[in-house]
């Protein structure tokens, strides 16, 4: 077995913290814009090239393609933090097998994840909100996305490892080349060859593999923690230490896939019994909801590029650092979703013109759910951020906590109850009202956490005292 590379000084533990929060951030936060954009791309192609039907398809099996993310992030978030903490300690032969096992979960998970969805994939289209009018557009375009299932976990996996490794470009690179791809064939795929929905999905995976590819050859061949074959051989307490300190990303998305399935099923219903039809809200709101996630994705990239230096700097005990970053990082994210909520408030005509339906219907209810549902979304870098300072640090309690209180805690409640009296626009007025509560109840556990850290430093800075009046009298 390859020795690990032995660094005498990480840059993460003595850098300037707004150095690396740009070196990491900036390929986090264009990694996760790539991976918010190959179904944005679909949207905008499938949208010109087959119609609102075709859109609403996407929207059926976009919790399908969440529940891939959710366990890709949770292993390979997971395993980036914990490798992350090990670093710090200096101990790198645990972050190497630690690298081997997350590769072995995702590989696995991936086959399961593919079968189990095409052995069933009708029940759960139909589960997910398919109707009669979209299914064959929604079979169409899941049963191909989940044939690419293992190659999109290991993009989504293998990039966070990256980034722990020293190397946030390559997880950048990775996702660019997949993107590039992407909006290369999808055109070709739709308008030349003429295969409609099933053509964006081929065009997606083929660019899901391209990504992997990418991964896996750095880190059999560039990486400082190398992959081999004898440590993918599942190690106890690393496979809880990932599970565990992934688990908060992963119930954030899992709660995104319930979300995404009550809303669905939500608006087929309130939408079929107004003039608007639960088609045309189905797709609508699918639209605005890819639009909240390029927002957030943003944030994520943040929280992300964060993540090793928060973890690494937790390891090595300096508190001054683990502060100074969470509020740089937090900042940048806060400004970020100010923009967002701004630019979705003032223009959602504009933004929504890209994607190609001219039914006045449509743009009608399209743009009113962007309105309203858009209203908190300024709250979202906070919220994100400060769930990225707890699974970094090593606090899973906190940061699963956090994850489930807006989706699963708040939002999914508000959206089966308020439409009871509100109708279809109960469940629009469901998303600003979590955000706000969510992020008052963010803002509590955060403060309590930075209260901590002032103490700690200020005990830091005590003890340094001490030692330099002591030299002072010898």
């Amino acid at each position: 077995m390859e020795a690990v590379k032995i660094r005498t000084k990480n840059p993460l533990g003595y850098q300037p913290i707004g150095h690396l929060l740009m070196r990491f951030a900036i390929p986090s936060v264009v990694s996760m814009l790539v991976n918010a954009l190959y179904n944005i791309v679909d949207q905008i192609f499938i949208g010109t090239g087959v119609g609102y039907l075709g859109n609403a398809a996407t929207t059926v099996s976009f919790p399908l393609q969440t529940i891939i993310l959710a366990l890709g992030t949770m292993i390979g978030a997971g395993a980036s933090a914990y490798a992350a903490i090990k670093l710090g300690e200096k101990r790198e032969q645990e972050a190497e097998h630690t690298l081997g096992n997350a590769f072995f979960m995702l590989v696995l998970a991936g086959i399961i994840i593919m079968v189990v969805g095409l052995v069933f994939l009708e029940p759960i289209l139909y589960l997910f909100g398919a109707t009669a009018k979209n299914f064959a557009y929604s079979q169409d375009y899941a049963s191909i996305i989940l044939l690419g299932t293992v190659f999109n976990l290991l993009g989504i996996g293998l990039s966070n490892m990256a980034r722990t490794d020293g190397s946030p470009n390559i997880a950048m690179l990775s996702m660019i080349a997949g993107a590039v791809l992407n909006t290369i064939l999808d055109p070709i795929y739709i308008f030349v060859f003429h295969w409609g929905v099933k053509g964006a999905g081929i065009a997606t995976i083929t660019s899901q593999i391209i990504g992997a590819v990418i991964l896996v050859y750095y880190f059999l061949k560039k990486s400082t923690m190398r992959l081999h074959i004898s440590q993918m051989k599942i190690k106890k307490t690393i496979f809880v230490s990932i599970l565990s300190l992934g688990f908060s990303s992963c119930i954030t998305q899992t709660a995104a896939t319930i979300m995404q399935v009550v809303m669905n099923n939500s608006l087929v219903y309130y939408g079929d019994l107004t003039s608007t039809t639960g088609d045309v809200a189905l797709s609508a709101m699918g639209i605005v909801l890819k639009i909240s996630m390029i927002i957030t994705s943003i944030c994520i990239g943040i929280g992300i590029g964060a993540q090793p230096i928060l973890g690494f700097n937790k390891g090595a005990r300096q508190p001054k650092r683990i502060k100074e970053t969470y509020k740089k990082a937090s900042s940048i994210a806060v400004l970020t979703s100010i923009i967002g909520w701004g630019v979705c408030i003032a223009i959602p005509g504009v933004i929504l013109s890209l994607f190609g339906s001219s039914d006045p219907v449509f743009s009608t209810f399209a743009q009113r759910a962007m309105r309203i549902y858009m209203l908190g979304i300024f709250t979202a870098g906070f919220q994100i951020t400060a769930t990225s300072y707890f699974q970094a640090t090593g606090q899973p309690l906190k940061a699963s906590v956090l994850s489930m209180m807006r989706q699963l805690i708040l939002l999914i409640p508000l959206i089966l109850i308020l439409p009871l009296f509100f109708g279809l626009d109960g469940i629009l007025f469901a998303g600003p009202i979590a955000d706000i509560s969510s992020g008052i109840v963010v803002f509590v556990f955060i403060s309590k956490e930075m209260k901590k850290l002032n103490a700690q430093i200020a005990l830091e800075t005590e003890e340094e005292l001490g030692v330099y009046n002591d030299e002072l009298v010898m």
